[in-house]
């Protein structure tokens, strides 16, 4: 891997361009006051920031009110853009049609959604159906009563929880409103309440506009079902018009694949001396493509420069969040060309083609064929990395019912069980579960923490589950591959041949995290045991986004402990640090461990989930 980089920075040196690396040593050394989280600028009295011979801002808040200020903020801006994605994707949800670009893929789960939420269905057209949900979905944001509908989805123990520490979260706008007049100068400065606010916004993420996204997707583009694909850069074809799909929202990335895959697309591209198209994506937007069409995965954030490198692109096109700004004028570098399709995402250097889910079709045809066009005008230094592994990719909720249950001889109903599940966790066959998400960081190697860990749970017997750009680096190393049971330890090893799975199963884009919360909720259901109690556990090894805030703190607030490579930015204040750690565990049941050694961390890891079947007594 770190070959591959090299060759790539090459190339990056004679093109004259600069990559992220270059400017990471720009920004050294980092602000100390930013990274400990006590530099305050909501208002123009500042900016202030907490030095031993300044305790206090102008205004009078300290340390704990600025770091709790900004954490909070940072949970606020991370519910916003998973939330929007969701909010999208219901519109797109409304649209739909026997005739138009978006169909209903998944009926069944659209009915059982319907039935959840009180929509009538006997003797209605299911697109009648599916606009009524849609704008069921949309009022979450905005309703001005009573809470979140899909909390209810939650255990008991859970809603009953969040009920009394009046943190369930009400509409999703509203929570995030509430933190930008919560910060406001001259409201709280009170860490705790700050706290307490931001766990109920994160909430309104995971069980509202995450929730929404996952469920409406499946909906429109099918569920999810185990398929085979290849991630990394060795996924790039020489002779072929290779695209790029880049980004997080999945209604445009399904209509470029479409359209790639048309007779008279192809034709196209073969008329002009290529073998045909080839799409390939990085981040979000390529774990929701390839866990529907098995489309290959280029790689994760940090990689995103360097498919532009490679020199064999002709074109990348972009939704939202994730997007290196550096990509307009790198693009620029090569004969690559720019694409930007959101309002939420404008980029100098890029070209816009502003989404409209009418006409998606259409405008992906345009973009796919302004791609083949390009291709005629690639350069003669080509430097594709010949790396690529195998994966088995697409692992939703109900696909992991379907196969675990062939470990045991276990009763399935229509909906299938997860008891089959809870017996090997029980058993000590498994001796737990990892969910292990997040980005890549600078800060750190560029996927070693994602690798080393999930190397060690395995071999401890520990199963893991994945997302995201975790999920990425897992396929990067070969680790979604069947074969990789042989680093197994022969508890989880057993259980792969039974199953027929890999050791570590992907479940989706970021905002899948939602998938893992209903998979740990319906263990904890299905097991009669809390899931504070269950030994189950988050990590995030190299964290670096607002988004990614706000799912540790929905994870924490649902009873999950969550393990941390990277520390948040609140180190300036220790009371700040004490309820993230312990002082959420007092009111939820589960923290955040930090730790930036990740054989350290993923050793808490393995000791935390023994304790806790320890105190189940198993």
């Amino acid at each position: 891997m770190e070959q591959n980089a090299q060759l790539l920075r090459e190339m990056a040196a004679k093109a004259g361009a600069e990559t992220w690396e270059d400017r990471k040593k720009n920004q050294t050394p980092q602000c100390k006051f930013g990274e400990d989280g006590i530099c305050c600028r909501i208002c123009s009295m500042g900016p202030c920031r907490i030095t031993p011979k300044a305790s206090k801002g102008i205004c009078g808040a300290d340390a704990h009110a600025i770091a709790g200020r900004n954490y909070v903020r940072f949970i606020a801006g991370g519910t916003a853009a998973h939330s929007d994605h969701g909010r999208e994707i219901a519109h797109v949800l409304h649209v739909s049609s026997r005739d138009g670009n978006y169909i209903i893929k998944d009926e069944q789960k659209l009915l059982r959604l319907a039935k959840e939420w009180g929509v009538a269905t006997e003797d209605r057209d299911i697109y009648e159906v599916a606009h009524e949900v849609a704008e069921i979905g949309l009022m979450e944001y905005g309703k001005p009563f009573g809470t979140l509908r899909y909390l209810e989805r939650a255990t008991e123990e859970r809603q009953k929880l969040w009920e009394e520490l009046d943190i369930a979260p009400r509409a999703i706008d509203r929570e995030i409103a509430t933190v930008m007049h919560m910060t406001h100068m001259g409201c709280t400065a009170d860490a705790e309440a700050l706290v307490m606010q931001g766990m109920r916004t994160g909430l309104s993420d995971g069980w509202g506009g995450s929730m929404m996204g996952t469920e409406f997707s499946d909906i429109l583009f099918g569920t999810p079902t185990p398929i085979e694909t290849e991630a990394d850069l060795g996924v790039l074809e020489k002779d072929m018009v290779n695209i790029i799909i880049h980004g997080h929202d999945p209604a445009m990335s399904e209509m470029i694949v479409a359209a790639s895959n048309q007779s008279d697309i192809i034709d196209y591209a073969k008329s002009k001396g290529a073998r045909g198209v080839n799409i390939a994506g990085l981040c979000c937007t390529a774990n929701e493509i390839t866990m529907r069409h098995g489309v290959k995965m280029a790689g994760n954030f940090l990689q995103q420069e360097g498919a532009i490198l490679t020199g064999a692109v002709e074109l990348i096109v972009v939704d939202v969040q994730c997007i290196f700004p550096s990509l307009g004028p790198l693009t620029k570098c090569f004969h690559t060309k720019f694409v930007t399709t959101s309002d939420i995402t404008r980029i100098p250097g890029s070209e816009f083609i502003k989404f409209d889910p009418i006409t998606a079709l259409d405008q992906a045809r345009d973009i796919v064929k302004m791609a083949i066009d390009n291709y005629q005008n690639r350069g003669s230094n080509i430097c594709i990395p010949q790396t690529k592994q195998k994966a088995v990719v697409g692992y939703s909720c109900e696909a992991i019912i379907k196969r675990l249950d062939t470990v045991t001889n276990s009763h399935v109903d229509e909906l299938g069980t997860y008891k089959p599940l809870v017996e090997c966790l029980e058993s000590g066959v498994l001796r737990g579960a990892v969910g292990i998400v997040g980005c890549n960081n600078p800060k750190v190697r560029t996927d070693y923490s994602h690798i080393e860990i999930i190397k060690e749970l395995i071999a401890n017997d520990i199963i893991v589950v994945t997302t995201g750009c975790s999920a990425q680096a897992a396929a990067k190393a070969g680790l979604m591959q069947k074969e990789a049971k042989e680093l197994c330890g022969a508890g989880l090893k057993r259980v792969c041949e039974l199953a027929d799975i890999p050791p570590v199963l992907h479940m989706g884009s970021c905002v899948d995290i939602s998938r893992i919360l209903m998979l740990v909720t319906g263990i904890s259901k299905a097991w009669n045991v809390d899931i504070a109690k269950l030994p189950i556990v988050g990590c995030a090894p190299e964290w670096m986004s607002e988004k990614a805030v706000s799912i540790a703190n929905y994870v924490v607030a649902s009873g999950i402990d969550t393990y941390l490579g990277i520390e948040p930015q609140v180190k300036g204040s220790a009371q700040m640090m004490e309820l993230i750690t312990e002082g959420t565990r007092k009111m939820v049941g589960a923290g955040f461990i930090i730790n930036t050694d990740p054989h350290k961390l993923v050793k808490s890891m393995i000791e935390g989930i023994e304790a806790k079947r320890t105190a189940l007594g198993i």
